[in-house]
């Protein structure tokens, strides 16, 4: 059944209104004091909503722009995550024009309902490397960043469960590496699936190539793996479900959904920068305009697209940007939008000898609603599957970077350029299930890019969209890290292990042989891993937009606390390392209520 936090959880909604929801901004919201207030309730802003709140006199509102039903079946059913994408928890946000994608426009699934995109995602839990981290605390400045010095943090997020069949997990991670008091729950996979046993055989049989790793969690993701998922008891666990469920009942933590933060705006100055305490929002383009100060601070949660929409909708970003659209400048700080990353997809297929596959599932609705029955009852079945068991993690030869005359984008030896993910099914962003055949996918991923893109205005209104650039295979080096991945997963597939499995490759990838023909393949069908992160990135100089204490430069009183402050993507999925920055940050902003004296006759005039 649920884990015991989760079943409390499930119960109490059943049988109460929760509380600390508020669906409108009541007047008991709008007559209370607040020392912080918290955009969004994603995997930053929830770890930050719980960790403030543990002293009971700090006082906090969260305010998310999605709703509150994050106990909603198809956000909880693991089984159910590619039906959240153009849903009522989705954004529903598209590209732009993506000039590596033979300039076509892409969904972009960001989430939109308490829990943010943990809610909505594939739920892999990766922490990230020793050298993604490292590399943040030598770009920030401030070796807290680094991998020992974050290891505290990671530990605060882990909290590794019992898989849902109960198996013994021997050979499938570490142990020692892991925590069992955690916030967030994790798993190993808890369905077998018959691929499983020739996944690990490829790995035995191609080990120079394909090394298994025991625990792509230990700080280096190379290798061939067993998955490690947000999933407990055959159910999703979401920041909302773990971090918020443990502070619901808290008389400190109000939280406003269905609420957009239009503007954040000064209400003074402090040492000569605008003192950004003071949040407008609405709930609605043409509804009443809200306004709440913070007596602390305010502190930016809404991920890689909203917040650095919102910090230029209040002035803060390239000054000749956000004043083509009359917002006048608080902060001239170009490195808002910019820095913009993202992992690349694509779904690679062969059709296979097999009685059944996943496939048989997504296209029998009286299978799928009977494997519902089945979930719905313990978590057990084909809806409790995370959308992979096995995957590995793996880099490039030097010499494709060296025929480049380019750079290794990665941090470093123990992140991986690319990703390969074992799929039990068809699996295309691009192309629809066919009508028959049974398949399995080698998804192949690019999780150390070198492209960058950006995030800017479209308007000054700020319940339109933001223009969204990931610029998705942007360099001719992404593209030759994806051409490495296909030809691994090529060869991977090649392993006597599928020797009386696979039949054949399956549609625009069988007939991509050449380098020129991959690549057109690439361009032709590749998409987004839905990981942006980097659009207010720390940094030193005019790369940075915060400070290596996520204070957002050339301000007071506001902090950016989300995947946006990253300033390179990890090579992992990226809700963990999220997760992770949000525990150091808490530790940050407590440290700081503790010392800072911010009595009114410590602050200047109010000159906006």
């Amino acid at each position: 059944m649920f884990s015991s936090p989760l079943l409390c959880l499930y119960v109490f909604c059943i049988t109460h209104v929760l509380g600390a929801i508020f669906e409108s901004p009541t007047p008991e919201i709008l007559n209370s004091k607040y020392d912080i207030i918290i955009i969004g309730a994603g995997a930053g802003g929830a770890v930050m909503a719980n960790r403030l709140t543990e002293d009971n006199s700090t006082k906090v509102l969260l305010i998310e722009a999605g709703g509150s039903d994050f106990m909603n079946t198809n956000i909880l059913a693991p089984g159910l995550a590619t039906s959240l994408s153009r849903s009522k928890f989705d954004w529903n946000f598209t590209t732009t024009p993506q000039v590596g994608l033979n300039n076509r426009s892409v969904q972009y699934p960001r989430g939109f309902v308490l829990g943010g995109s943990t809610a909505i995602n594939l739920m892999i839990y990766s922490r990230g490397t020793i050298d993604d981290f490292n590399r943040v605390a030598n770009v920030s400045g401030d070796e807290g960043w680094s991998w020992n010095e974050m290891l505290p943090f990671i530990f605060k997020v882990d909290n590794m469960t019992t898989p849902t069949d109960g198996h013994n997990t021997t050979g499938q991670f570490n142990p020692a590496l892991h925590n069992t008091d955690g916030v967030v729950d994790i798993s190993v996979p808890g369905v077998s699936l018959d691929i499983d046993a020739r996944g690990l055989n490829a790995s035995q049989e191609l080990p120079d190539e394909f090394p298994f790793n025991l625990d792509y969690n230990s700080g280096n993701t190379t290798g061939f793996s067993w998955t490690q998922a947000t999933i407990h008891d055959g159910r999703r666990t979401t920041s909302a479900t773990s971090y918020l469920a443990e502070a619901f009942n808290r008389t400190n933590l109000d939280i406003l959904v269905n609420t957009r933060v239009t503007k954040i705006a000064p209400v003074g100055e402090v040492n000569g920068v605008p003192d950004l305490r003071s949040v407008q929002f609405a709930q609605s383009a043409n509804g009443t305009l809200y306004t709440l100060e913070a007596a602390e601070e305010v502190i930016l949660s809404a991920g890689a697209v909203q917040s650095p929409h919102i910090l230029m909708l209040s002035g803060i970003g390239n000054k000749d940007h956000i004043s083509s659209f009359g917002i006048k400048t608080l902060v001239d700080l170009p490195a808002v939008g910019t820095n913009m990353q993202d992992h690349v997809f694509l779904g690679n297929s062969w059709l296979v000898n097999s009685n059944f596959t996943l496939d048989d599932l997504h296209r029998n609705a009286t299978l799928s609603a009977e494997q519902l029955q089945i979930w719905e009852v313990n978590g057990t079945g084909l809806i409790g599957l995370p959308p992979t068991n096995q995957f590995a993690w793996l880099r490039v030869d030097p010499s494709v970077f060296q025929s480049l005359n380019a750079t290794d984008p990665s941090a470093g030896t123990t992140s991986a350029n690319f990703e390969m993910i074992i799929s039990d099914n068809f699996a295309s962003k691009r192309v629809a299930l066919p009508a028959e055949g049974r398949f399995l996918t080698f998804v192949t991923n690019v999780v150390s890019p070198s492209s960058r893109g950006n995030i800017s205005l479209a308007s000054a209104n700020p319940f339109d969209a933001p223009l969204i650039n990931p610029n998705l295979l942007g360099t001719d080096v992404d593209v030759a890290i994806m051409r490495s991945a296909i030809k691994a997963a090529r060869a991977f597939a090649a392993a006597p292990a599928w020797s009386d499995y696979i039949i054949s490759e399956f549609g625009a990838f069988a007939n991509a042989t050449t380098d020129e023909e991959l690549d057109a393949y690439i361009r032709d069908n590749a998409d987004t891993v839905d990981h942006p992160v980097g659009t207010v990135p720390m940094g030193k100089g005019c790369e940075g937009a915060l400070n290596a204490d996520l204070t957002v430069k050339g301000t007071a009183g506001l902090r950016v606390i989300d995947a946006s402050a990253f300033p390179f993507v990890p090579s992992g999925h990226t809700q963990g390392p999220t997760y992770i920055l949000a525990e150091r940050a808490a530790e940050l902003v407590k440290a700081s209520l503790g010392q800072q004296e911010r009595s009114r006759h410590h602050r200047g005039g109010n000159k906006y």
